[in-house]
Protein backbone atom coordinates (compact mmCIF):
# COMPACT_ATOMS: atom_id res chain seq x y z
CA UNK A 1 0.00 0.00 0.00
CA UNK A 2 1.55 3.72 -0.74
CA UNK A 3 2.73 5.25 1.98
CA UNK A 4 0.23 8.44 3.30
CA UNK A 5 2.07 11.66 4.04
CA UNK A 6 0.19 13.91 6.99
CA UNK A 7 -1.40 10.95 8.28
CA UNK A 8 -2.66 12.59 11.54
CA UNK A 9 -3.79 15.72 9.38
CA UNK A 10 -7.16 15.58 7.82
CA UNK A 11 -5.64 18.89 5.64
CA UNK A 12 -2.71 20.24 5.01
CA UNK A 13 -1.05 23.16 3.00
CA UNK A 14 0.79 23.10 -0.27
CA UNK A 15 2.73 26.15 -1.38
CA UNK A 16 4.37 26.32 -5.13
CA UNK A 17 7.11 29.09 -5.38
CA UNK A 18 8.88 30.40 -8.31
CA UNK A 19 12.32 31.61 -6.73
CA UNK A 20 14.50 31.59 -10.14
CA UNK A 21 15.20 30.84 -13.63
CA UNK A 22 17.02 27.88 -12.70
CA UNK A 23 17.67 24.83 -9.72
CA UNK A 24 20.60 22.92 -9.61
CA UNK A 25 19.48 19.33 -8.41
CA UNK A 26 22.94 17.84 -9.11
CA UNK A 27 23.46 18.24 -5.03
CA UNK A 28 20.26 15.84 -3.98
CA UNK A 29 21.50 13.03 -6.38
CA UNK A 30 23.39 12.09 -2.86
CA UNK A 31 20.70 12.33 -1.00
CA UNK A 32 17.94 10.02 0.08
CA UNK A 33 15.15 10.92 -2.25
CA UNK A 34 11.14 10.00 -2.14
CA UNK A 35 11.55 10.01 -6.21
CA UNK A 36 13.19 11.01 -8.62
CA UNK A 37 11.24 12.20 -11.70
CA UNK A 38 9.99 14.70 -10.39
CA UNK A 39 12.40 15.06 -7.39
CA UNK A 40 11.13 14.69 -4.44
CA UNK A 41 12.27 15.11 -0.93
CA UNK A 42 11.17 14.91 2.97
CA UNK A 43 11.75 17.85 4.80
CA UNK A 44 10.89 19.66 8.05
CA UNK A 45 9.15 17.40 10.52
CA UNK A 46 6.56 15.72 8.42
CA UNK A 47 6.81 17.23 5.35
CA UNK A 48 7.41 16.64 1.17
CA UNK A 49 9.00 18.91 -0.91
CA UNK A 50 9.11 18.75 -4.74
CA UNK A 51 11.34 20.78 -7.02
CA UNK A 52 11.46 21.44 -10.51
CA UNK A 53 14.54 22.19 -12.45
CA UNK A 54 12.94 25.15 -13.82
CA UNK A 55 13.00 27.19 -10.55
CA UNK A 56 10.04 26.26 -8.51
CA UNK A 57 9.85 24.44 -5.29
CA UNK A 58 6.86 22.91 -4.14
CA UNK A 59 6.43 22.31 -0.63
CA UNK A 60 3.64 20.45 0.81
CA UNK A 61 2.52 19.97 4.71
CA UNK A 62 5.91 22.13 6.65
CA UNK A 63 5.36 24.67 8.59
CA UNK A 64 6.16 28.50 8.07
CA UNK A 65 9.18 28.30 9.89
CA UNK A 66 10.26 25.08 8.05
CA UNK A 67 9.43 26.83 4.25
CA UNK A 68 11.82 29.63 5.46
CA UNK A 69 14.58 27.53 6.69
CA UNK A 70 14.32 24.96 3.50
CA UNK A 71 14.12 27.74 1.09
CA UNK A 72 17.37 29.27 2.72
CA UNK A 73 18.97 25.89 3.07
CA UNK A 74 19.26 26.36 -1.03
CA UNK A 75 19.20 29.26 -1.83
CA UNK A 76 23.10 28.66 -3.40
CA UNK A 77 21.39 26.48 -5.71
CA UNK A 78 19.16 28.60 -7.29
CA UNK A 79 20.16 30.76 -10.27
CA UNK A 80 19.12 34.06 -11.21
CA UNK A 81 17.07 34.48 -8.29
CA UNK A 82 14.20 36.45 -8.41
CA UNK A 83 13.87 39.31 -5.69
CA UNK A 84 10.09 39.25 -5.14
CA UNK A 85 9.11 34.97 -6.28
CA UNK A 86 5.47 34.35 -7.53
CA UNK A 87 3.92 32.15 -5.01
CA UNK A 88 0.71 30.39 -4.91
CA UNK A 89 -0.94 28.39 -1.92
CA UNK A 90 -4.02 26.07 -1.28
CA UNK A 91 -5.49 23.81 1.38
CA UNK A 92 -5.53 20.32 0.79
CA UNK A 93 -8.35 18.14 1.96
CA UNK A 94 -8.52 14.17 2.62
CA UNK A 95 -11.81 13.29 1.76
CA UNK A 96 -11.32 9.23 1.38
CA UNK A 97 -14.61 9.31 -0.20
CA UNK A 98 -15.13 12.15 -2.05
CA UNK A 99 -14.47 13.46 -5.33
CA UNK A 100 -10.92 14.40 -5.98
CA UNK A 101 -10.67 17.81 -7.41
CA UNK A 102 -11.04 21.80 -6.78
CA UNK A 103 -14.06 22.49 -4.03
CA UNK A 104 -14.41 25.87 -2.45
CA UNK A 105 -11.15 26.57 -3.28
CA UNK A 106 -9.50 24.23 -1.72
CA UNK A 107 -7.99 20.58 -3.37
CA UNK A 108 -9.55 17.47 -2.31
CA UNK A 109 -7.91 14.21 -2.55
CA UNK A 110 -8.71 11.02 -1.34
CA UNK A 111 -5.78 9.89 -0.15
CA UNK A 112 -2.05 12.18 0.58
CA UNK A 113 0.22 9.53 -1.09
CA UNK A 114 3.03 10.87 -2.87
CA UNK A 115 1.49 10.30 -6.59
CA UNK A 116 -0.91 12.65 -5.60
CA UNK A 117 1.22 15.53 -4.09
CA UNK A 118 3.09 15.13 -7.09
CA UNK A 119 0.66 15.27 -9.48
CA UNK A 120 -0.82 18.59 -7.46
CA UNK A 121 2.85 19.87 -7.46
CA UNK A 122 3.07 20.34 -11.24
CA UNK A 123 -0.05 21.77 -12.19
CA UNK A 124 0.65 24.58 -8.91
CA UNK A 125 3.99 24.87 -10.68
CA UNK A 126 3.34 25.46 -14.10
CA UNK A 127 0.05 27.90 -13.04
CA UNK A 128 2.98 30.44 -10.65
CA UNK A 129 5.79 30.02 -13.85
CA UNK A 130 2.23 31.34 -16.26
CA UNK A 131 1.63 34.01 -13.53
CA UNK A 132 5.16 35.52 -13.74
CA UNK A 133 5.34 35.58 -17.12
CA UNK A 134 1.70 37.34 -17.35
CA UNK A 135 3.50 40.17 -15.20
CA UNK A 136 6.59 39.92 -17.08
CA UNK A 137 4.46 40.49 -20.89
CA UNK A 138 2.42 43.12 -18.99
CA UNK A 139 4.93 45.17 -18.42
CA UNK A 140 6.61 44.70 -22.15
CA UNK A 141 2.97 45.72 -23.65
CA UNK A 142 3.56 48.72 -21.35
CA UNK A 143 7.10 49.49 -22.65
CA UNK A 144 6.52 48.78 -26.09
CA UNK A 145 3.25 51.06 -26.56
CA UNK A 146 5.35 54.37 -26.24
CA UNK A 147 7.96 53.13 -28.64
CA UNK A 148 4.98 52.81 -30.84
CA UNK A 149 3.37 56.28 -30.19
CA UNK A 150 7.17 58.01 -30.77
CA UNK A 151 7.34 56.54 -34.14
CA UNK A 152 3.75 57.62 -35.48
CA UNK A 153 4.47 61.30 -34.37
CA UNK A 154 6.83 62.91 -37.11
CA UNK A 155 7.72 65.64 -34.84
CA UNK A 156 9.34 63.16 -31.76
CA UNK A 157 12.44 61.15 -32.20
CA UNK A 158 12.06 57.72 -33.02
CA UNK A 159 12.62 54.48 -30.30
CA UNK A 160 16.24 53.59 -30.79
CA UNK A 161 16.96 50.27 -32.35
CA UNK A 162 18.34 48.52 -29.56
CA UNK A 163 15.44 48.96 -27.21
CA UNK A 164 13.50 47.54 -29.87
CA UNK A 165 15.72 44.59 -30.27
CA UNK A 166 16.39 44.31 -26.41
CA UNK A 167 12.05 43.64 -26.50
CA UNK A 168 12.65 40.98 -29.59
CA UNK A 169 15.57 38.96 -27.40
CA UNK A 170 13.36 38.94 -24.10
CA UNK A 171 10.23 37.54 -26.21
CA UNK A 172 12.37 34.59 -27.64
CA UNK A 173 14.14 33.89 -24.17
CA UNK A 174 10.24 33.74 -22.42
CA UNK A 175 9.10 31.67 -25.36
CA UNK A 176 12.44 29.21 -24.83
CA UNK A 177 11.82 28.99 -21.08
CA UNK A 178 7.80 28.48 -21.87
CA UNK A 179 8.37 25.69 -24.30
CA UNK A 180 11.92 24.28 -24.19
CA UNK A 181 12.24 24.13 -19.85
CA UNK A 182 8.68 24.28 -18.79
CA UNK A 183 6.59 22.20 -21.06
CA UNK A 184 3.36 23.52 -19.77
CA UNK A 185 1.56 22.30 -22.18
CA UNK A 186 2.55 18.61 -21.34
CA UNK A 187 1.49 16.23 -19.09
CA UNK A 188 3.68 15.31 -16.18
CA UNK A 189 5.78 11.63 -17.04
CA UNK A 190 4.50 10.80 -13.60
CA UNK A 191 1.31 10.07 -15.29
CA UNK A 192 2.99 7.43 -18.01
CA UNK A 193 3.80 5.11 -14.81
CA UNK A 194 0.12 6.05 -13.10
CA UNK A 195 -2.71 6.55 -15.49
CA UNK A 196 -4.78 6.56 -12.98
CA UNK A 197 -4.20 10.06 -11.79
CA UNK A 198 -4.84 11.39 -14.96
CA UNK A 199 -8.04 12.34 -14.12
CA UNK A 200 -7.18 14.34 -11.31
CA UNK A 201 -4.24 16.00 -13.18
CA UNK A 202 -6.88 16.80 -15.97
CA UNK A 203 -9.39 18.80 -13.13
CA UNK A 204 -6.16 20.54 -11.44
CA UNK A 205 -5.18 21.79 -15.25
CA UNK A 206 -8.90 22.99 -16.29
CA UNK A 207 -9.50 24.44 -12.43
CA UNK A 208 -6.44 26.63 -13.15
CA UNK A 209 -6.62 26.82 -16.81
CA UNK A 210 -3.01 26.14 -17.61
CA UNK A 211 -4.21 25.31 -21.19
CA UNK A 212 -5.82 28.87 -21.98
CA UNK A 213 -3.04 30.57 -20.09
CA UNK A 214 -0.55 29.12 -22.02
CA UNK A 215 -1.93 29.89 -25.34
CA UNK A 216 -2.48 33.41 -24.35
CA UNK A 217 0.97 34.05 -23.45
CA UNK A 218 1.88 32.67 -26.83
CA UNK A 219 -0.37 34.78 -28.58
CA UNK A 220 1.01 38.24 -26.46
CA UNK A 221 4.73 36.60 -27.55
CA UNK A 222 3.42 36.07 -31.26
CA UNK A 223 2.42 40.09 -30.79
CA UNK A 224 4.95 41.13 -28.95
CA UNK A 225 7.02 39.79 -31.41
CA UNK A 226 5.71 41.32 -34.49
CA UNK A 227 5.03 44.96 -33.51
CA UNK A 228 8.71 45.08 -31.99
CA UNK A 229 9.81 43.78 -35.64
CA UNK A 230 7.45 45.73 -37.04
CA UNK A 231 8.78 49.26 -35.66
CA UNK A 232 12.04 48.12 -36.29
CA UNK A 233 11.64 47.77 -39.53
CA UNK A 234 10.68 51.32 -40.15
CA UNK A 235 13.29 52.45 -38.33
CA UNK A 236 15.34 50.89 -39.93
CA UNK A 237 13.48 52.54 -43.21
CA UNK A 238 13.63 56.07 -41.93
CA UNK A 239 17.50 55.92 -41.22
CA UNK A 240 17.79 54.16 -44.97
CA UNK A 241 15.65 57.34 -46.29
CA UNK A 242 17.55 60.11 -43.82
CA UNK A 243 21.01 58.32 -45.57
CA UNK A 244 19.13 58.35 -49.08
CA UNK A 245 18.55 62.58 -48.41
CA UNK A 246 21.94 63.33 -46.68
CA UNK A 247 23.52 61.84 -49.91
CA UNK A 248 21.31 63.76 -52.40
CA UNK A 249 22.02 67.13 -50.38
CA UNK A 250 25.86 66.39 -50.53
CA UNK A 251 25.44 65.85 -54.47
CA UNK A 252 23.14 69.34 -54.37
CA UNK A 253 25.56 70.97 -52.60
CA UNK A 254 28.57 69.57 -55.14
CA UNK A 255 26.72 70.60 -58.02
CA UNK A 256 26.13 74.22 -56.57
CA UNK A 257 29.48 74.59 -55.97
CA UNK A 258 31.09 73.37 -59.50
CA UNK A 259 28.58 75.95 -61.21
CA UNK A 260 30.00 78.77 -58.93
CA UNK A 261 32.99 77.98 -59.72
CA UNK A 262 32.53 77.91 -63.39
CA UNK A 263 30.57 80.90 -63.06
CA UNK A 264 33.29 82.62 -61.33
CA UNK A 265 36.05 81.07 -63.45
CA UNK A 266 33.53 82.44 -66.31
Amino acid sequence: MPTSYFSEDASAVIRAMFVGQRIDLRTFEQTRRLASSPLTVSAGENGVVVLFRYGVIVMAGLQPAEVIAFTNQITHLITDRFPEPEWEEVELVRDADGSEGIVGGRIHLQDFNLERIQVVADALAKSVVLAHYEVELAKHFDRIEPLAVSLSQAHRAGPKGKQLLQHLGDTLMIENKMVGRVEVSEKPELLWEHPEYERLYLRLEDEYELAERHDAIERKLALISKAAATLLGILQSRRSLRVEWYIVILIVIDIVISLAEKMFAG
